[in-house]
This record gives structure tokens, sequence and C-alpha cells, in this order.
């Protein structure tokens, strides 16, 4: 029988560089978590002075970057405080990592000496100041860009032909049009270019001291790889920006090695000098692996700065809302996905305002509040939202007489102010799960799922989780840790080392095998639908999509 089983006394890094936070986790052998660390970027690197990780440029309407050294001062700090730890860094195997999907990095020319010249003596922000043409990476709350979109979209023959072909139609925050953009607005810059990462690829090249290949999960994410062939689409290459190819590098698959740890880390902190850098992918799939989502019929549910709904599938049909990316962990399969940009930051906003910044507040107004909200219904863009199309505002709408089993006689009606403490805190959740739903319905996603495996920070709130199960009309989990990115970056380097070391792809599930419940990955039941609610809640999703696409007729953004 074949072994497969994980180095003895070995260790296994992953982080997650996402929008506000670099995270670490560390697991054992037996895929228990040895320790964590956070390095939060507003707190722990107040001097670049951002705000939720990002700039929002005043001058340029929806342009949101942030600074690129910042991620590479943050690697310096949780490298720092894990050493402080005293963690054994010569037992780490194998490190891999999750990085905020869509965000770029653009290499100078000549950048690539400097990341092989790496001196262990200094930090490593010291010595990248010079190495962007870019200063400010373009990240996934940009919509700066919707001529880019439009004309990548007509030049493969419109947008359900672009999402035939990358998975996706064109969207602002997807890579294809940020470098379109950067091209056309400023193309001295894009000539000093001579590598372009994604966050992933970007944070993998500083691990081995050289430029990493972008993986085909988090590459998907660009609007630029055929997803049928994992290969740059030439069409849309071109329709991007000249030499584009070159600047891209090669794909690779998530599984594989992108290269040994450099010098740098193994002098400095003490890695062993073979420990392997496996391929960093997105948050997302990242998520995926860490809620070792493997059957279809299950849902992700990630309650994070984004909020998204993913599952697996072996039969993608891409079309005008949603995302398929390859499957990080399955060489045949394929990802599904909805992205929200109003997610914890929206939350957040409103527990602000009504529920005097408290979550047990805020908790506390939603368990005073019926069920259904007496029809009252928000939509809340605190900014530009991706899906639906609608710029910033907040919406307030009454549904009348919805007390039967049909629509009949329920009829609407629009607020003008806002609907008071707890019916606010109510229906923000609602109705960011009541849309999801929706959407979730229309791109062919399970109805009712099998089961909602929750994380991201607003997975811990179980009044949320409550209402999630309403909505969705099935049991919703939780794992461990509400981090599941940098958890399941952790796992993909077991993964990694282990098909490295058997020299081909291995089946994801036999790193955890039988023993997932014995591990930092097994799953509890949180919250249980009360069934006679979810035709109800049903009816009002069908009300909110009417009122969704009576907004964007009026207010879209595309």
């Amino acid at each position: 029988m074949a072994d497969y089983s994980l180095p003895q006394d070995s260790y296994f890094l992953g982080f997650d560089s996402s929008t506000q936070s670099l995270k670490a986790t560390v697991l054992d052998s037996n895929l228990n978590i040895v320790t964590t660390e956070l390095i939060q970027y507003d707190t722990a690197l107040p001097h670049y002075n951002t705000k939720d990780g990002v700039y929002r440029d005043p001058s340029v309407d929806g342009r949101i970057v942030s600074p690129t050294l910042m991620w590479i001062e943050a690697l310096d700090l949780v490298l720092d405080k894990l050493s402080k730890s005293n963690l054994n860094f010569e037992k780490i195997a194998a490190v891999s990592g999750s990085g905020q999907q869509h965000g770029s990095v653009y290499w100078k020319n000549g950048s690539s000496s400097i990341l092989s010249s790496l001196d262990p003596k200094k930090p490593l922000v010291h010595q990248f100041n010079d190495a962007f043409s870019v200063k400010e990476s373009p990240v996934w709350m940009d919509s700066s860009t919707t001529a880019q979109c439009k004309e990548l979209e007509n030049a493969v023959g419109g947008a359900l032909e672009l999402s035939k072909l990358t998975g996706s139609r064109a969207y602002e925050r997807f890579t294809g049009p940020q470098i379109k953009k950067i091209f056309e607005t400023h193309p001295e810059v894009y000539n000093n270019t001579e590598r372009i990462s994604l966050v992933s690829s970007f944070m993998a090249s500083l691990l081995i001291g050289g430029y990493a290949s972008i993986d085909e999960t988090d590459g998907a994410g660009m609007n630029l790889m055929d997803i049928k062939k994992r290969a740059w689409s030439e069409i849309v290459l071109e329709a991007t920006a000249p030499g584009l190819a070159e600047k891209l590098g090669k794909l690779a698959p998530a599984h594989a090695v992108a290269g040994l740890i450099a010098p740098y880390f193994a002098e400095r902190y003490k890695f062993n000098k073979n420990c392997l850098v496996i391929q960093w992918s997105g948050d997302n799939p990242n998520s995926l692996a860490g809620l070792t989502l493997s059957t279809p019929g299950d849902l992700g549910l990630s309650l994070g700065t984004s909020d998204t709904v993913f599952g697996i599938t072996d039969d993608p049909h891409p079309g005008l809302e949603g995302h398929v990316f390859p499957n990080p962990v399955d060489i045949k399969g394929y990802m599904v996905m909805l992205c929200y940009k109003n997610g914890s930051l929206t939350r957040e906003d409103i527990r602000n305002r009504h529920a005097r910044g408290c979550w047990e507040d805020f908790s506390g107004n939603l368990t005073h509040t019926p069920v259904l909200n007496d029809g009252k219904m928000g939509f809340y863009y605190k900014e530009h939202e991706i899906l639906p199309p609608l710029p910033v505002g907040y919406h307030w709408y009454v549904l009348e007489n919805l007390t039967g089993d049909t629509l009949e006689g329920v009829t609407v009606r629009e607020e003008q102010q806002e609907f008071g403490r707890s019916a606010e805190c109510r229906a923000v959740i609602e109705g960011q799960f009541l849309s999801m739903r929706g959407h979730a319905e229309r791109f062919g996603m399970p109805s009712p799922p099998k089961r909602i495996i929750a994380t991201g920070g607003g997975s811990v709130n179980r009044h949320i989780l409550g209402i999630a199960a309403n909505i969705f009309g099935c049991e919703v989990y939780t794992v461990e840790r509400p981090d599941s990115a940098s958890l399941g970056a952790a796992l993909r380097a077991a993964h990694g080392w282990l098909c490295s070391k058997k020299g081909s792809f291995v089946p994801f599930s036999l790193v955890y095998g039988d023993k997932i419940q014995k591990t930092s990955l097994k799953c509890r039941l949180a919250a249980i639908p009360e069934t006679h609610l979810v035709p109800k809640y049903g009816l009002m999703m069908k009300k909110r999509l009417e009122i969704e696409n009576l907004l964007v007729q009026k207010l879209g953004r595309f």
C-alpha cells in the first residue's frame, strides 16, 4: 500500500496576504495548529496611512490601491513574531500561501537581480525601495477600469464570449483590465516593467528569491487565461497590452513547487535550506482548500472584507454572473464563485451607526427584530458593488402584505430614510444573504445546498449564521478557525510536499484521509434552519431580485 504520510515532526507554514492583514498558520504533521501570528496593516504599520489596508483615491473615482512595500514589511514583521515565539523554522518542510485575488505588482526592469541577491543582515523592506515601476498596487476593491472592461469584451465578441473563454466576463477588479489601464495611461511605466505578478505570486517570489509563476487557479482571476487549456489566451493578451506574455511568465499548477526557500530566509530565520515553497494561490481558492470542500452540493461561505459564495463542479457553465476557476486541489475540476465587495466593512458601518460599534449589541438587535423584518429590505453599498453592478448608496424598501405563501397582494414601498437601529441591523444581514441565495440559484449552484461551511470573521457570530441557515435552507457548519485561507495555505503546503515526494499529483484527500475530525480541519454544526421560514424567505428573495434589477436599470454601472 502506498505511503501518503507526512514526515513526522515536520511543520507546514501557510500565509494569507489579505486586504487588511498578513496571517501565518503553522500545522504539524498531524495537521493540528502549532501556532498562528497576525500583522494588521493599519495598526502594525501605521506609517503607510492606510485605512482597511488600502488607499481610496479621492481624485479618481473607484481607484483603490495598496502600497506594495507594506506587504513586504508585513512579511518581515510576521516572520520576526514567529521567530520570537520560538518556532523551530528548521522543522518547516514546505511553505505556501494565499493572496488577495486580482491585486497586481509591477517589477521594474532589473529587479530580478534585487530578488536574487538579498542581504540576510537587512530587513526585506529596505532592499526593495527601487524595485517597482508602480509603487501602489491596484487591488480587488478597485473599480476604475470600466472602459478597459468594455474594450476587452468587445475584442472577443462580447461579455459572454469572454466569460466562456476565461471563466468570467470582464470585471473592473480583474488584473487584465488593470494592466490595460496602466499601459494606456502610463505606457512608459508599462515599458519599464519586466514582470507582472499577482499578490500570490509576488509573495512567493520573495520567498524563493526569483520570479515565481502565477498559478492556474489565481491566473483565472485576470480575464487573461483560457480556463479549458489552462494557458494564456493569445487573443486577450493582444487586446490588453503588447509583449504581455513575456511579462506574465509561465503558468503553473497550484500544487507545483515554485522553488526552494531563498538563502536569505535560511540564514536570517534558520529555515531548512531544502524547505519547499509551493505555488501560492488566491484567498478564495485557499479557503476552499482550508474548508476541505470536496463534495458537489456543499457551498463555502466566506464572510470577510469581501463576501464570497463558492462550490465545486466538474461541468462549469460560465455566464454573465459569477466566476469559474480551476480547482486549486483537483487538476480536473473547477471552482465556481460569486463575489460581493460589500462584506464586513459594510456590516461594520451599520454596526457602528446602529449598535454602538459593538457586535454584542448588533446581535441583540438581530434577536429583537422579527424574522423577515416586517418586510423591511435594505440595499447597502458602502463601496461600488460587483454583484449587482451598483454604485455607492443605501436604499430602503418595505414589502407590504408579505404574510401569505405567495406574492399575491404584496406591494413595494420605497422609503427615504433608515428603518431604525434594530431593523437596520437585520436588514443588512438578511439583504446580503437574500442576494447571495438569489444569484447562487441563478448561477446554477445547488438550491438548497447540502450544507454550508462558513469562514471569515463574520462566521464567529451565531446569530448571523442562523439567518444564513434560514435563508439558504440548510445546515451551516464552521471550522475551528475563521481564517481558513492561511489554514488552507498550510494544508496546500503539505499537499504540495506530498505531490513532490511522489513525483506527480496525488488526490488532496490523501493528505488528511479519515483523520479529519482529529485535526484542526474539523467542522462543527453552527446553525439549523427553521424549515417553515425557508419558503417565506424564498418569496422575499424573488422581490429583492426584482427591485435589484430595477436599481440596475436606473443606476447600474454597466
